[in-house]
């Protein structure tokens, strides 16, 4: 596969697809009239369901999305959406009794699911955080500030490391632990240490206590000596409390994602010997990926499990990711496989992914590319924070690449 689209271009259609496609299909399509903030599910035919139960992960996505958007390009529309996000979180999903967020709430916002998902604990501390990079808000930065200190003191193991994946409503221990139907009901997962771990972030961005620093630095050092397999420099994905690998499956999306958001928290924490280390690793675990996860149409796969059988459709969210990983590996090495490959990424998400008919992306294509309409366009995990974080990723990226050639 070959492209003849220089950086600008890219950059042009990138900022058009982020800005008309993504954005532009929330700010008209999502908004729910009937109950507040935004529906909970629209099916891939665009029949919305204002009555859909309401999920914490994308709601405190679509208030990351926007307020990173509004803090790029100062638009107020952009605004009004995270401000309308920010209320929907204030309003109904913080547990005012307890602290911390509820998974789930009805479409009127009723507590459906009070338990504390970790994973949903951390990408409300992200969403914050960037609410209060864009606005100065010292309200969501306390807020964050809170949510912070509860995760370390109810989720965090210290006779481990790391973080227990969910507790009950009032932070007690629970039996209760998977993040979906398709997780295992294990006590620790590589995907919440991921998003613990770029929640902490973009948290030590605007806030840098010792204690802070040190659990940034401490997750960048599990996902190193725990998560990523030395061997084959995949992540491995599910842990009991000692850290015994339950799962043998390979997330090919979740390989490339990590790659990059890896030496992210390390370029924030600013400590050379860790971002000399995360970038070695960052470059070998997307050498893995393009070996072994790309297809030749540029796709992502979406999995393998540990007998070498390979789920071969293609997920909305794993071509985002890749174009993201494939361009860092690209700026670390200079190696222009890698941004051939970031390219083919793009060029498989336009041809496939995303829908030029009602805005948004797929959910998941078949290997040879055919929308799956029994996926939804939006629901508790589908959202515009995969696709609007790597459309505004690459746009500066490339912005990066140009300035310095």
């Amino acid at each position: 596969m070959s492209t003849i689209l220089t950086n600008e271009e890219w950059r042009k259609e990138l900022e058009e697809e982020l800005k008309s496609t993504i954005l532009g299909f929330w700010m008209k399509r999502t908004l729910n009239e009937k109950h507040g903030g935004f529906v909970g599910e629209i099916k891939h035919d665009m029949t919305i369901n204002e009555d859909a139960d309401k999920g914490l992960v994308l709601n405190a996505r679509i208030l990351w999305t926007f307020a990173n958007s509004y803090r790029v390009y100062m638009d107020p529309a952009y605004l009004t959406m995270a401000q309308r996000a920010y209320k929907e979180l204030d309003m109904h999903f913080r547990d005012r009794a307890n602290g911390g967020l509820y998974w789930m709430v009805s479409a009127a916002g009723e507590p459906v699911e009070s338990k504390k998902q970790v994973y949903g604990q951390a990408f409300a501390i992200y969403a914050l955080a960037e609410y209060y990079r864009a606005t100065g808000s010292q309200e969501a930065l306390d807020w964050a500030k809170e949510i912070y200190l509860l995760i370390e003191q109810r989720a965090y193991d210290p006779a481990h490391r790391g973080y227990i994946e969910a507790l009950a409503a009032d932070w007690s221990q629970t039996d209760d632990l998977s993040l979906s139907g398709k997780d295992l009901n294990e006590r620790k997962s590589m995907n919440t240490h991921l998003h613990v771990l770029e929640a902490y972030t973009n948290l030590y961005r605007v806030w840098q206590p010792e204690g802070l620093r040190m659990k940034l630095a401490d997750l960048i050092d599990i996902h190193l000596d725990r998560i990523v397999n030395a061997d084959n420099h995949h992540f491995l994905l599910f842990f009991d409390d000692e850290w015994t690998s339950k799962s043998g499956h390979i997330s090919y999306g979740h390989d490339i994602e990590g790659s990059w958001l890896l030496c992210e928290a390390a370029d924030v924490l600013g400590d050379d010997s860790r971002i000399a280390r995360v970038r070695a690793e960052a470059v070998a675990m997307a050498d893995a990926t393009l070996a072994e996860g790309i297809d030749t149409d540029g796709g992502v796969f979406n999995e393998a499990d540990g007998h070498g059988h390979l789920d071969d459709s293609k997920d909305w969210w794993p071509q985002a990711e890749a174009m993201v990983g494939f361009l860092n590996a690209y700026q670390l090495t200079g190696n222009e496989k890698y941004s051939q490959a970031a390219r083919n990424s793009w060029t498989f998400i336009k041809k496939f992914i995303s829908d030029p008919v009602n805005g948004e992306w797929h959910w998941q294509v078949t290997r040879e590319g055919v929308p799956v309409t029994s996926y939804p366009k939006v629901d508790p995990w589908k959202c515009p924070y995969h696709n609007g974080r790597a459309c505004l990723e690459g746009l500066e990226r490339l912005a990066h690449i140009e300035a310095h050639k």
